[in-house]
């Protein structure tokens, strides 16, 4: 039986080495220098003049946590609809929801530009989190979706004969059974807005509003026009701290979320 696994192993520790080589190497190289190791590129990622500051990253930050939230209420609100109530139109709408998928984002974001110009939110960091949790609701409304529709409907039933109205049910039954895709849909609204760059480039304008993916774009060209890659690949290498700091922290939850029934429907 264990000699019958030994191609799994094999094959899932070659997966493994392919994808972790480009991270292992961009460690190792943000580290590297003309003298030997040290961290001169960090320091020269956060102290050069048109470096990364804590102002980035906070721009990162906040981004992030608008494009959770938002994504996380939305994705909610409408999964539950359509997994937990029958109204005329609800698969159409619900087809069309999935049909974003199918527009590359690049296409749109000069008339997204345009609205959030005439709704007074160009250059804006709230502006630019309403474009992102644009892009993450038709794969998080699927995920939340499923997520609610495996859940057993007489937990639901129960709720409702003690007395709560749907939005009680949603809130004390509801989501604590639907946490995996919680997780699932939050880690991946993080993971987008986290490393987007090319929807931030397009709409935003001031350099104070700049997220950290644009910072060390910026930076990247030293003396006569040369690529500084070691100063690049600091950059890269904080800006994956926090993605793989999270994804071991909800592993298992998101895990879960594809595996305990999201997937269904």
């Amino acid at each position: 039986m264990k000699e019958n696994r030994v191609p799994f192993w094999l094959t899932g520790s070659a997966l493994a080495i392919l994808f972790l080589f480009p991270l292992v190497w961009a460690a190792f190289a943000s580290v590297r220098t003309d003298t030997g190791f040290g961290l001169e590129n960090y320091d020269r990622l956060f102290s050069a003049t048109d470096g990364v500051s804590l102002r980035h990253v906070l721009n990162s930050v906040v981004v992030s946590a608008l494009t959770v939230g938002g994504t996380l209420l939305v994705a909610t609100f409408g999964g539950y609809a359509f997994g937990r109530f029958r109204f005329p139109g609800r698969d159409v709408l619900f087809l069309l929801t999935l049909a974003i998928l199918m527009v590359p984002y690049a296409t749109i974001l000069i008339a997204l530009y345009v609205l959030l110009g005439w709704l007074g939110l160009e250059d804006s960091l709230v502006g630019l989190s309403l474009v992102l949790v644009t892009f993450q609701l038709p794969f998080s409304v699927f995920m939340m979706r499923n997520s609610f529709a495996a859940v057993p409907v007489e937990l639901e039933e129960s709720a409702r004969v003690d007395g709560c109205t749907s939005f009680g049910t949603l809130v004390r039954i509801m989501l604590p059974a639907v946490r995996p895709g919680l997780v699932t849909v939050a880690l991946f609204a993080f993971l987008t807005s986290w490393s987007e760059f090319f929807a931030p480039l397009i709409l935003l304008n001031s350099t104070d509003k700049f997220t950290t993916t644009l910072a060390v774009v910026n930076m990247r060209t030293a003396s006569h026009g040369s690529i500084d890659y070691a100063a690049l690949e600091a950059g890269v290498v904080f800006m994956a701290v926090p993605c793989l700091v999270l994804f071991a922290l909800l592993q298992r939850s998101y895990v879960r979320g594809f595996t305990s029934g999201a997937l269904k429907g």
